[in-house]
C-alpha cells in the first residue's frame, strides 16, 4: 500500500460510532492505552490488528487504510452513476456503478472526471443497422492511444478494450445508448452524448463534438 492507516482515521471512526476508547480496546484486546497512542500517531497498529478494526467499525480494509467510508445508499446498480477507475502502471480498468475504493498495483485509485471532446479527440458515429459504429480520429502509437470505448444507457454497458497500433473504432448495439466515452492514455476520459431520437432515423449519422454534444 502506498499508505498506511492514521491515527486521526480511527479516531474519527470511532467517534463517528460514538465508541470509547475502552470500548474498541476491549474489541481488539489492546489496552485503551494502546488506542491512545495510534489516535496520537505515537505509534502504528500491528498489521494483523487491520482487519479486526475494520470489522470494529464495519468498513472494509481499503476503507479503513484510504479514509474514505462509503455509505451504501446505492444499493441496486445504477448505470448512470457509473465511474472508472484507470491504473496508470498497469492500464487496468475498473468500472463501477456507484462509490467505492479501488486499488491496484498498492495505489489508491481515484475515479476519471469524464471531459466533452474536443478538437484534438474528435468521434464520429455511424449507424449500420441496430448497431452503433463509433470512430475517433485519434492516432493509436505505442505511447499515445485510446484504451476504451463504453457505451453507456440507463440499465447496461458495452466496454470495448483497444490496444496501441489498432484501430480507435467499435461497435454497439444501439438499445437504450446514450452516451459514449472513450480513454486517452494522456489525456484522460471524454465523453459524448449520442443524439436524442436518433433510434427513429433510418439513415445514418456522422457527429462531431463541436456541434452535436448536448447537455
Amino acid at each position: 500500500m502506498n499508505q498506511y492507516i492514521t491515527g486521526m482515521t480511527i479516531k474519527n471512526l470511532r467517534e463517528q460510532r460514538n465508541m470509547t476508547q475502552n470500548q474498541l480496546a476491549e474489541i481488539l484486546g489492546v489496552s485503551d492505552k494502546t488506542v491512545s497512542k495510534w489516535e496520537r500517531a505515537k505509534g502504528y497498529p500491528d498489521i494483523t490488528l487491520l482487519e479486526p478494526i475494520a470489522d470494529a467499525f464495519k468498513i472494509s480494509v481499503p476503507e479503513l487504510i484510504s479514509g474514505n467510508t462509503i455509505q451504501n445508499s446505492n444499493v441496486s446498480a445504477n448505470v448512470e452513476k457509473s465511474k472508472f477507475y484507470i491504473c496508470p502502471v498497469c492500464g487496468n480498468v475498473i468500472h463501477t456503478m456507484g462509490e467505492a475504493v479501488i486499488h491496484c498495483h498498492g495505489i489508491s485509485l481515484v475515479p476519471a472526471e469524464a471531459e466533452c471532446t474536443d478538437e484534438s479527440h474528435m468521434i464520429f458515429v455511424e449507424r449500420v443497422e441496430d448497431e452503433y459504429f463509433v470512430r475517433i480520429e485519434h492516432e493509436m502509437t505505442k505511447t499515445h492511444y485510446i484504451s476504451f470505448i463504453v457505451a453507456l444507457s440507463k440499465d447496461s454497458s458495452q466496454l470495448i478494450k483497444l490496444y496501441p497500433e489498432s484501430d480507435a473504432q467499435a461497435r454497439f448495439k444501439i438499445k437504450g445508448v446514450e452516451k459514449i466515452l472513450f480513454y486517452c492514455n494522456k489525456d484522460g476520459l471524454f465523453f459524448c452524448n449520442v443524439i436524442k431520437g436518433i433510434d427513429d432515423k433510418d439513415g445514418g449519422f456522422r457527429m462531431s463534438a463541436l456541434n452535436t454534444l448536448l447537455n
